[in-house]
């Protein structure tokens, strides 16, 4: 597949399409909230004049009262993409959830390993005493091959293998496969100026609540019955209006604490795609006609050719 990550509001969806314009392509979303149906605004979700004819999956899939997890992501998304191959064409993953885009790159067998309340919590504690590099270093000494294969930044995956091997005396690579060979891919992403990122993310959340945000999350609330405890309601945009309906901030607030939200939210994908070594930065506004072409010829040309 090739693979089109980066953070928040750098453009990814119109270079998605303009790839698979050129490659022969179908879209395959790796945002773990355009996966609900009737959060629009608040998700930035691609409309359909914006495919622009592209096909795109993996959006819209399930209700906003209901969980959605990686592994059902990774099964979805991967009989897609199996699809989509088959077909002649080209698989382009398109979003900046990393924990989605590490399913499709790791042939990952999500484990049986049982879980302990009371140990998975004993963790969660040293995480808010000591802090996520402490964690992770328990995790280097205890299982130096998970973290290896584990960003420090994932701390639930950091926090499952731990666990894992604390129960099971086992590496989390060998119940779940984590640090078997990655699948094939050509990875990209945007980068530019950090200031001119933070402008387009302010100037983005102003145009969602000018488009009708806070109705949108009034239907959530009021007409599909979406609680502020539902997963859907964790997301950026719209978790931040509790806050603001039990009185503890007004109007003007919610505003500035979703910009900062979005602002933080970024830094953090820059870390999590500065990680994968293979990953190729594009500046903003490069990606033209003929890069594509380019990245198209190269993905195709390595592209491992199967045996007969």
């Amino acid at each position: 597949m090739i693979i089109f990550g980066g953070a928040t509001a750098t453009g990814k969806t119109k270079a998605g399409v303009m790839l698979a314009k050129i490659a022969n392509g179908e879209i395959i979303s790796a945002d773990s909230m355009q996966v609900y149906k009737h959060m629009d605004i608040g998700t930035a979700k691609v409309k359909k004049e914006d495919m622009d004819g592209i096909k795109h999956y993996m959006i819209d899939i399930i209700e906003p009262t209901d969980s959605f997890s990686v592994a059902e992501y990774q099964k979805m998304a991967m009989e897609i993409i199996n699809d989509i191959e088959a077909r002649g064409k080209t698989p382009i993953v398109v979003g900046g959830t990393g924990l989605y885009i590490n399913s499709l790159i790791y042939p990952l067998r999500f484990g049986e390993t049982q879980g302990d309340k009371g140990l998975r919590d004993s963790l969660k504690n040293e995480l808010q005493r000591y802090g996520k590099e402490y964690l992770y270093k328990k995790l280097q000494r205890i299982d130096p091959q998970a973290a290896e294969n584990i960003h420090m930044n994932n701390i639930k995956r950091v926090i499952r293998a731990i666990e894992v091997k604390l129960l099971s005396g086992k590496s989390i690579c060998d119940t779940e496969d984590l640090c078997r060979e990655k699948k094939y891919y050509k990875m990209y992403a945007y980068t530019m100026d950090r200031a001119a990122l933070y402008e387009r993310i302010n100037t983005r959340v102003d145009v969602m609540f000018k488009n009708g945000l806070v109705d949108e999350v009034e239907r959530l609330i009021f007409e599909y019955k979406v609680t502020f405890n539902a997963q859907s309601m964790q997301a950026i945009g719209y978790k931040e209006f509790k806050h603001y309906y039990s009185g503890k901030i007004d109007m003007d607030e919610l505003i500035e604490l979703i910009k900062k939200h979005s602002r933080n939210y970024a830094k953090r994908q820059y870390t999590w795609f500065k990680s994968y070594n293979d990953c190729n930065w594009i500046e903003k506004y490069r990606l033209d006609e003929q890069k594509c072409h380019e990245i198209v010829k190269d993905y195709y040309e390595n592209k491992p050719k199967l045996e007969v």
